[in-house]
């Protein structure tokens, strides 16, 4: 290792990667640190204002940039996100499966509707994700899809089960498809934040976001840019030989 190994680790300079739930919180300061790190970033969000702005903001930064609205719940959304990033940059290294819906309801009060509302944003729009962007990010040769989940995928929260089990279902996809797509140079690994100061964690309410930063041993809740250096790590070649595990970047908050 000399100077100049070491300080291409967290390069990504000619590389391309699309941020789901990029325009605020804990994806819009992953789409900053790729830029800053010399990456192209499509950022995605429901709102077309929200991406024009973010689009704008990396583009000030000096980065090469796009803003996609999609919706994570619509596979059609899906699948034009990866065509309008390879049709725009011509190639797709690094999927940061970010997007998430909080929805909550009791157990014993779920329904169907909410389910699906939850499942198809948390697990299923960020497993079809992968698939469409399979052939472009097997051509690459070199490349890393991070599933943020939550630490939540380990903690009993019965008002929070469906998010619960959209981020634990989405922790089994990421050992799956690590498994499955090793050999065609991919690396897949998740990243499960605690509490960070983000709006879904503020729209709690002020009691409920005080007790979840208290939770921890660190008694604070983490700044969105607190996520940005383990997701560089998982995204970037200082992880080249990280594939199929979960980063826990929760301020000790998950029992081992």
């Amino acid at each position: 290792m000399d100077r100049e190994k070491l300080d291409g680790l967290f390069d990504l300079s000619g590389r391309v990667a699309v941020v789901t739930g990029g325009t605020r919180g804990i994806g819009r300061s992953i789409a900053e640190g790729f830029v800053a790190a010399g990456a192209g970033v499509v950022v995605a969000s429901r709102k077309a204002d929200a991406c024009e702005e973010t689009e704008a903001h990396l583009r000030s930064m000096g980065g090469e940039a796009l803003g996609v609205p999609a919706h994570m719940g619509d596979l059609d959304d899906v699948a034009a996100l990866v065509d309008r990033t390879v049709e725009r940059f011509g190639r797709l290294d690094i999927v940061v499966n970010n997007a998430a819906n909080a929805l909550a309801l009791p157990l014993g009060q779920l329904t169907p509707e909410a389910w699906a509302k939850s499942l198809d944003t948390n697990l299923r729009g960020p497993t079809f994700l992968v698939e469409r962007a399979l052939p472009h990010l097997e051509a690459t040769g070199n490349a890393a899809v991070l599933n943020v989940i939550s630490a939540g995928a380990f903690l009993a929260n019965a008002n929070g089960a469906m998010y619960a089990a959209g981020k634990a279902g989405l922790m089994a996809m990421t050992r799956a498809q690590a498994s499955a797509f090793a050999a065609r140079g991919i690396r897949v690994n998740a990243l499960a934040p605690g509490t960070v100061d983000t709006d879904m964690v503020r729209n709690t309410g002020p009691e409920a976001a005080a007790s979840m930063a208290n939770a921890a041993p660190m008694k604070r809740a983490a700044h969105p840019d607190e996520m940005v250096g383990p997701a560089l790590l998982l995204c970037s070649d200082a992880g080249s030989f990280i594939t199929g595990q979960v980063v826990l970047a929760d301020g000790g908050l998950t029992p081992h």
